[in-house]
């Protein structure tokens, strides 16, 4: 009996022993935090800081991404702006195409004409604070910094329908029956280079949206552009081209 006695026995006393070590422990470190009182305020105000950093770094990243966002969607809304006005003049450009026939008479005509043009020139302006020329170190170099380079399509198809309402006469003329079909055609490239602009997929930075395109987007708008000049040159013998200057043979 006396052998299961003395274990227990044993055990209890490492118990006690362990616990007067903790407490003992706990009375040396509450004595030395009274001793190093200072030191500990610090250590705990270090703590405190390194979170509060990294509190505020956090939001710091929320606020320039919330910063960035607005930005997009304040370009965004202006660029919008801009497409549909020029969706309106192309419309109203090829509604006239068809109709030309129908002016009471040539001051009447002229009148319509002059406004389209002017009303289309200006957009072709304010479209290249949205869409710059592409490769601008490539020609040009001795123009103003906004003219240097090629238009991109989105604005050739704008300067195209210019140029098929500069030689529209009232009576027809040259390939005249089409020429309202030529105009929609170069709305529809407009809507989709701006369509393509305002997807909310894409991830390029606002500034450099349009002039980092998909190449192979890219090249697919430059070769229908290309496509409606040539058809342009065969419609109207000998127009120049404006920035391109490229005379019409």
């Amino acid at each position: 009996m006396s052998s299961g006695v003395f274990p227990t026995a044993a055990g209890s006393g490492r118990s006690v022993s362990l616990d007067k070590g903790v407490a003992m422990g706990f009375e040396n470190l509450f004595a030395w935090l009274q001793n190093h009182i200072e030191i500990a305020v610090a250590l705990l105000s270090a703590a405190v800081a390194v979170f509060g950093a990294l509190v505020s770094r956090n939001e710091t990243r929320k606020q320039r991404a919330l910063q960035l966002e607005n930005l997009r969607h304040s370009v965004d809304a202006q660029s919008l702006g801009w497409g549909n006005a020029c969706i309106d003049v192309l419309n109203r450009a090829a509604m006239f195409a068809r109709t030309r026939q129908h002016q009471a008479n040539d001051a009447s005509f002229f009148q319509q004409r002059v406004n389209l043009m002017l009303a289309m020139s200006s957009l072709v302006e304010r479209g290249r604070l949205f869409f710059p020329n592409i490769d601008p170190e490539s020609k040009g170099g001795e123009k103003e910094g906004a003219y240097r380079g090629s238009r991109p399509p989105i604005l050739d198809a704008l300067m195209f329908a210019y140029y098929e309402i500069e030689a529209l006469t009232r009576q027809g003329g040259p390939t005249a029956d089409n020429s309202a079909e030529f105009i929609d055609d170069c709305r529809r490239l407009l809507v989709s280079e701006l369509q393509a602009h305002l997807d909310p997929r894409r991830r390029d930075l606002v500034i450099d949206r349009y002039d980092d395109q998909r190449m192979d987007h890219r090249g697919d708008a430059v070769d229908r552009a290309n496509a409606l000049k040539t058809i342009l040159k065969s419609r109207r013998p000998g127009i120049t081209l404006g920035e391109r200057k490229e005379t019409v043979q």
